[in-house]
């Protein structure tokens, strides 16, 4: 899932240890830059039916799932056109400035012809799978149940960005989490206070390169086959769960301000969509979860939940 974590827990050390495993765990099966992984061997057997351990096929049912109630904004089978713009290994082995010009991928082909049949998928001719996105915020809700269920009275986990909390806060009446403004790094947008749920950013300003003078970036547009062109540099989401606010980002930031800010209203989730020019634009119960911002007044807050 090519993403650094960050894991607080209440309880005995020996569920921290419990929680690193399983996500190395998940890490060898998800990974596209691990040719042994489950996804790596899945994408390598077009065609045919492949034997898949259960976790995986869960995420790979989501992911179809979430391709269906975005209207394909949110598409895994763009793997394709991710490698055509040049992110073909892990991003810090991507040059920064590639020399060679390629054209762009066309529209990804969708998720209409996966089949899933119990612990067996099968791709069809033309289609592989990227699920980093999707996967980190699953591993973060997966982890995070399984805290709990091993006796953990809290937990806040975070995957490149995608944090789901569980649980009561130590000494906190919430968890606490931080928007970063990913224009500025260092710098916040917001304090976010959840009592159980998730939050996921997505921006096109993190994972950047170029080739022959062209800003490219990791989110691609499955329409276009290239990398998404939108006003929209950042989109973060409060939900349930952080596989569901990771796709919903995502999505919003590929749709742009209007149709995105429609789609976590349809859904009812809150959300924060920021634009090139630093506007930051609300979308539903945006308000309810904030604890401080720059222009709150007070003094901020001094560390992330």
């Amino acid at each position: 899932m090519g993403s650094a974590g960050h894991l607080l827990v209440a309880g005995g050390p020996e569920l921290l240890t419990r929680a690193r495993s399983r996500l190395e765990a998940l890490e060898t099966r998800w990974s596209r830059f691990r040719a042994h992984s489950e996804l790596c061997l899945l994408n390598a057997s077009p065609g045919r039916w492949v034997r898949l351990s259960t976790p995986t096929v869960c995420l790979i049912s989501l992911a179809v799932r979430a391709w269906e109630l975005t209207g394909g904004l949110f598409d895994p089978t763009v793997l394709p056109a991710l490698e055509q713009a040049g992110y073909t290994r892990t991003f810090e082995a991507v040059p920064r400035d590639l020399p060679t010009g390629a054209p762009d991928a066309p529209a990804a082909p969708g998720c209409a012809g996966i089949e899933l049949r119990g612990e067996w998928v099968r791709l069809p001719p033309g289609v592989r799978l990227d699920l980093g996105g999707i996967g980190k915020g699953y591993a973060a809700d997966l982890v995070a149940a399984e805290l709990m269920a091993a006796g953990a009275t809290g937990a806040c986990v975070n995957l490149g960005g995608d944090v789901r909390t569980a649980g009561s806060a130590p000494g906190a009446d919430s968890w606490v989490v931080a928007v970063e403004d990913e224009a500025r790094p260092g710098t916040d947008l917001a304090w976010l206070a959840l009592a159980e749920g998730a939050v996921a950013t997505s921006t096109r300003l993190r994972r950047r390169w170029h080739r022959q003078g062209r800003e490219l970036h990791h989110l691609i547009d499955p329409g276009s086959g290239a990398p998404a062109i939108s006003e929209v540099a950042s989109v973060t989401v409060v939900a349930g769960e952080a596989h569901w606010a990771e796709v919903l980002a995502k999505a919003a930031l590929i749709a742009g301000l209007p149709a995105g800010a429609a789609l976590l209203e349809i859904y009812k989730v809150a959300g924060l969509l920021v634009t090139e020019d630093g506007t930051a634009h609300s979308a539903g119960p945006w308000e309810r979860f904030v604890s401080w911002t720059p222009n709150s007044g007070g003094t901020s807050p001094a560390s992330a939940g």
